[in-house]
């Protein structure tokens, strides 16, 4: 089996997990709708100030459901002795890495997209700039947080207090894709009369790059030892 297509089993494999275990993406959506619902009784009846900070509710409620997220991706493997018959199948730790990081992209942006109107009634925003960048944000900001959370949960799910271990590990790191992120969705709610956007588009690009190349090298390293 080619390595292409390992990666799409893994992602495959993965989706239909989650599929089948529908109840536990709907938990999922509710945690991060009520984080949201949390933000704004904590900001109060201020409209504008809900307007003006509605991409990072967005993403802080994106954030915190990806921990959960990442987490079980890879402790159901863990749990099962899965990861170790992966590997003697033999399946290529990349290979397991990227299926498993695309699977995770793919269920962040869905998540996305159903907190997105959400995040637009509650905070009475409105999409003033290019849907295009809005979308462009939310593919490559979910990115950014798939790729190392997908390697630090692979870390962390032979460890105790796993669940604690890794956003501490985390959320240090994509401080800089969770900053460009947060500006790019901004500037869509709030207009972008200076056309910031495209380079705080770049920066999450750049961020993705390095981190999806260093992340599925040291993949193999991680689950071997």
């Amino acid at each position: 089996m080619s390595g292409l297509s390992q990666v799409l089993w893994i992602l495959q494999k993965d989706l239909l997990i989650e599929w089948r275990a529908r109840s536990r993406l709907f938990a999922l959506i509710s945690f991060a709708l009520t984080t949201l619902l949390l933000f704004s009784f904590a900001v109060g009846p201020d409209t504008k100030a809900l307007r003006e900070h509605a991409g990072g509710y967005l993403w802080l409620a994106l954030l915190f459901s990806s921990t959960a997220l990442l987490d079980r991706s890879l402790r159901v493997e863990e749990e099962s002795g899965a990861m170790d018959n992966l590997l003697l199948a033999p399946t290529a730790p990349t290979a397991i890495f990227y299926g498993k990081a695309l699977s995770n992209t793919l269920q962040l942006i869905m998540l996305g997209v159903i907190a997105m109107p959400f995040t637009l009634a509650l905070c009475d925003a409105a999409l003033v700039g290019s849907p295009l960048t809005l979308l462009a944000s939310l593919v490559l900001g979910s990115m950014a947080l798939a790729a190392p959370g997908t390697l630090y949960a692979a870390l962390t799910a032979r460890i105790s207090g796993q669940q604690l271990l890794l956003p501490l590990l985390l959320f240090p790191l994509i401080v800089p894709a969770l900053l460009a992120a947060v500006k790019s969705t901004t500037l869509v709610f709030t207009g972008d009369p200076m056309e910031q956007s495209g380079s705080w588009l770049l920066l999450l690009l750049c961020f993705d790059a390095v981190y999806w190349s260093i992340c599925g090298i040291l993949f193999g390293k991680v689950v071997e030892t």
